[in-house]
Protein backbone atom coordinates (compact mmCIF):
# COMPACT_ATOMS: atom_id res chain seq x y z
CA UNK A 1 0.00 0.00 0.00
CA UNK A 2 1.37 3.00 -0.60
CA UNK A 3 0.35 6.41 1.75
CA UNK A 4 -0.19 9.84 -0.30
CA UNK A 5 -0.19 13.35 1.77
CA UNK A 6 -3.16 15.23 1.21
CA UNK A 7 -2.34 19.36 1.06
CA UNK A 8 -3.96 22.09 2.26
CA UNK A 9 -6.62 20.27 4.21
CA UNK A 10 -6.03 20.54 8.15
CA UNK A 11 -6.40 17.71 10.57
CA UNK A 12 -8.28 20.52 13.83
CA UNK A 13 -11.21 18.18 14.66
CA UNK A 14 -13.51 20.65 12.27
CA UNK A 15 -16.24 18.96 10.53
CA UNK A 16 -15.33 19.26 6.63
CA UNK A 17 -15.88 17.33 3.04
CA UNK A 18 -13.54 17.52 0.30
CA UNK A 19 -12.77 16.20 -2.31
CA UNK A 20 -9.19 15.40 -3.01
CA UNK A 21 -6.65 13.44 -5.24
CA UNK A 22 -4.21 10.70 -3.61
CA UNK A 23 -2.73 8.23 -5.97
CA UNK A 24 -4.37 8.92 -9.44
CA UNK A 25 -8.41 8.08 -7.94
CA UNK A 26 -10.69 10.77 -7.25
CA UNK A 27 -11.37 10.87 -3.21
CA UNK A 28 -14.01 12.01 -0.50
CA UNK A 29 -12.43 12.78 2.04
CA UNK A 30 -14.28 13.77 5.31
CA UNK A 31 -13.75 15.15 8.83
CA UNK A 32 -16.43 13.75 11.11
CA UNK A 33 -17.05 14.02 15.15
CA UNK A 34 -13.07 14.50 15.07
CA UNK A 35 -12.31 11.23 12.92
CA UNK A 36 -11.00 11.68 9.13
CA UNK A 37 -12.59 9.31 6.50
CA UNK A 38 -11.44 8.55 3.07
CA UNK A 39 -14.49 7.31 0.53
CA UNK A 40 -15.27 7.08 -3.25
CA UNK A 41 -16.61 10.64 -4.29
CA UNK A 42 -18.90 9.31 -6.60
CA UNK A 43 -21.87 7.87 -5.70
CA UNK A 44 -22.98 4.69 -7.57
CA UNK A 45 -26.73 4.95 -7.84
CA UNK A 46 -26.66 8.46 -9.70
CA UNK A 47 -22.85 9.17 -10.13
CA UNK A 48 -23.08 12.29 -8.25
CA UNK A 49 -20.52 14.37 -6.38
CA UNK A 50 -20.54 12.80 -2.92
CA UNK A 51 -18.08 15.81 -1.89
CA UNK A 52 -20.83 18.07 -2.40
CA UNK A 53 -23.30 16.13 0.26
CA UNK A 54 -23.33 16.11 4.15
CA UNK A 55 -22.90 13.69 6.69
CA UNK A 56 -25.84 12.32 9.29
CA UNK A 57 -25.94 10.11 12.02
CA UNK A 58 -22.19 8.47 10.96
CA UNK A 59 -23.46 8.60 7.16
CA UNK A 60 -22.42 10.55 3.85
CA UNK A 61 -25.53 11.34 2.11
CA UNK A 62 -25.88 11.59 -1.72
CA UNK A 63 -26.48 14.89 -2.90
CA UNK A 64 -28.75 13.85 -5.98
CA UNK A 65 -30.65 11.08 -4.46
CA UNK A 66 -30.10 11.15 -0.75
CA UNK A 67 -28.50 7.71 -0.69
CA UNK A 68 -26.26 7.21 2.08
CA UNK A 69 -23.28 5.02 2.72
CA UNK A 70 -21.58 4.56 6.22
CA UNK A 71 -18.46 6.43 6.66
CA UNK A 72 -16.82 3.42 8.04
CA UNK A 73 -17.55 1.02 6.01
CA UNK A 74 -18.52 2.44 2.54
CA UNK A 75 -21.81 -0.13 3.23
CA UNK A 76 -24.88 1.60 2.03
CA UNK A 77 -28.29 1.89 4.01
CA UNK A 78 -30.79 -1.14 4.10
CA UNK A 79 -32.32 -1.63 0.69
CA UNK A 80 -29.66 0.25 -1.17
CA UNK A 81 -27.64 -3.11 -1.68
CA UNK A 82 -24.48 -1.15 -2.93
CA UNK A 83 -21.72 0.10 -1.02
CA UNK A 84 -18.43 2.78 -1.88
CA UNK A 85 -14.91 2.26 -1.64
CA UNK A 86 -13.45 2.92 2.00
CA UNK A 87 -9.72 3.90 1.91
CA UNK A 88 -7.31 4.05 5.76
CA UNK A 89 -6.04 7.12 7.10
CA UNK A 90 -3.00 7.74 9.23
CA UNK A 91 -2.43 10.91 10.70
CA UNK A 92 1.46 11.66 10.36
CA UNK A 93 3.34 14.83 12.22
CA UNK A 94 -0.41 17.10 11.57
CA UNK A 95 -0.72 15.77 8.00
CA UNK A 96 -3.43 13.46 6.23
CA UNK A 97 -2.28 10.84 4.50
CA UNK A 98 -4.60 8.05 2.45
CA UNK A 99 -3.46 4.99 1.51
CA UNK A 100 -4.70 3.32 -1.85
CA UNK A 101 -3.47 -0.20 -2.87
CA UNK A 102 -2.07 -0.58 -6.45
CA UNK A 103 -3.91 -2.99 -8.66
CA UNK A 104 -1.30 -5.68 -8.04
CA UNK A 105 -1.98 -5.15 -4.79
CA UNK A 106 -5.55 -5.85 -5.27
CA UNK A 107 -4.76 -8.95 -7.11
CA UNK A 108 -2.39 -10.48 -4.72
CA UNK A 109 -5.06 -9.70 -1.98
CA UNK A 110 -7.82 -11.87 -3.87
CA UNK A 111 -5.32 -15.02 -4.39
CA UNK A 112 -4.55 -15.20 0.00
Amino acid sequence: MKWYKIPGIQNNGQPFIKRVKAGGKTICLVGFENQIFALAAKCPHAGGNLAAGWCKNGKLICPVHRYSYNLQTGKGSEGQNDYINTYPVEIRDGSIYVGINSFWEKIKQAFK
